[in-house]
């Protein structure tokens, strides 16, 4: 088994986010999780992020408001997980919820020297 990382990007300027909406993005972050499980593979964990108006980029030693690049679809939230191999990662990523945007896999690089 390797361990994957699912990023979840997002067009955050979605326009009239209901609460009713949120809730269905929950119920479907919820029914993903179950479907990890029904691939075979393992949630490791994840998160949601806030919105890139609260980050605060470093390059270098200067440090500035907000994301360093303007992009429609910003990183959103993640969930790392574990699969047989990429194959299956990907299998796992394609039931992700990303309506308003998209799903990016990498592969986690082992550098225990093992």
């Amino acid at each position: 088994m390797a361990e994957y990382l699912i990023l979840i990007y997002q067009d955050e300027n979605v326009d009239n986010f209901t609460p009713e909406m949120f809730e269905q993005a929950m119920q479907a972050h919820g029914r993903f999780a179950e479907q990890i499980v029904e691939l075979g593979a393992k949630m490791l964990g994840g998160n949601a992020l806030t919105p890139t108006p609260t980050a605060t980029s470093i390059r270098g030693d200067v440090v500035t408001d907000g994301p360093f690049a303007e992009t429609k679809e910003a990183l959103g939230g993640y969930y790392l997980i574990d699969a047989a191999d990429l194959d299956q990662a990907l299998a796992v990523a394609k039931l992700c919820p990303a309506p308003n945007g998209g799903v990016e896999v990498r592969p986690i690089l082992d550098v225990s020297g093992g």
